[in-house]
């Protein structure tokens, strides 16, 4: 597996480009990407800066060294256990926690090593997941006396409840076949394959639409809070005004022509 190394200059998220796909990457591999105020700070900034960057097509979130994440950063949490400090760092959390959701680019995690409490709640955040055969995840706060409840939103949004409910109230490790079946991730590859198997499902991704990838991407999100009318209501409005999109105009005559789309991006 082609792991991403630690940066030298030791910045705590690692931005790299390559044909529309932008990799983050988690660079505290000595703290297994622990999720500090400072990570979680350079995460949000990496994510604001993307999201209206028409160029970028996809984003890819991976971990330095043996790890995807292994949650908040507990030491930092001990050293600053005043109220102040943990509403600030768990709504910063959050906030960033829901950028992935609400930039127009759909975000893949490339998972390694572990996933655990905030680490598993990122996975759970991310649009799609890609994980190696030998990748682990728990939500694990129970363990040291803490309920995972901010992971719990993601995590509930991904599994059955009961299935959510176990992994939060036992902090258990489940191995990555198990979240494929339970459905955390979307695919378990070999150690080997990892790197080409996210950058295959990127390239599916990068040769649709963007329009029409954003506009779905949001209406998905915004769907799932309502109730089943409201939710054909709002669906039905979404497919009209992606109908009068030039890419959808586009993608229709090329289809009956038998051609490749030529993507307006509008």
């Amino acid at each position: 597996m082609n792991t991403p190394m630690s940066n030298p200059d030791d910045l705590y998220v690692v931005r790299a480009d390559h044909d529309g796909i932008a990799t983050l990457t988690l660079n505290r591999a000595s703290q297994f990407n622990a999720l500090s105020q400072a990570m979680i700070g350079a995460l949000q900034t990496e994510l604001d800066a993307i999201a209206p960057d028409p160029e970028v097509r996809v984003v890819v979130i991976a971990g330095a060294g043996k790890a995807f994440c292994a949650g908040h950063d507990l030491k930092e949490m001990r050293a600053n256990h005043h109220k102040a400090f943990m509403q600030d760092l768990f709504g910063r959390c959050g906030k960033m926690m829901m950028t992935l959701t609400q930039m127009p680019q759909p975000v893949i995690a490339r998972v390694h090593g572990i996933a655990t409490a905030a680490g598993c709640q990122l996975v759970s955040m991310c649009d799609l997941a890609v994980a190696v055969d030998s990748a682990r995840f728990a939500t694990s706060g129970i363990n040291v006396g803490l309920f995972c409840a901010t992971p719990g939103v993601g995590l509930s949004r991904n599994l059955g409840r009961k299935q959510a409910l176990e992994m939060l109230l036992t902090g258990d490790f489940i191995d990555a076949r198990t979240a494929l079946q339970q459905g955390l991730v979307n695919r378990v590859v070999a150690a080997d394959a990892l790197d080409a198997e996210v950058d295959k499902l990127a390239r599916s991704i990068i040769a649709k639409s963007s329009v029409a990838i954003g506009m779905g991407k949001q209406m998905f999100y915004k769907q799932l809070e309502m109730g089943l009318e409201a939710a054909y209501q709002y669906a039905s409005e979404v497919m009209a005004c992606n109908m009068m999109t030039d890419d959808a105009g586009e993608g229709i005559d090329a289809f009956i022509g038998k051609r490749k789309a030529d993507w307006k991006g509008r």
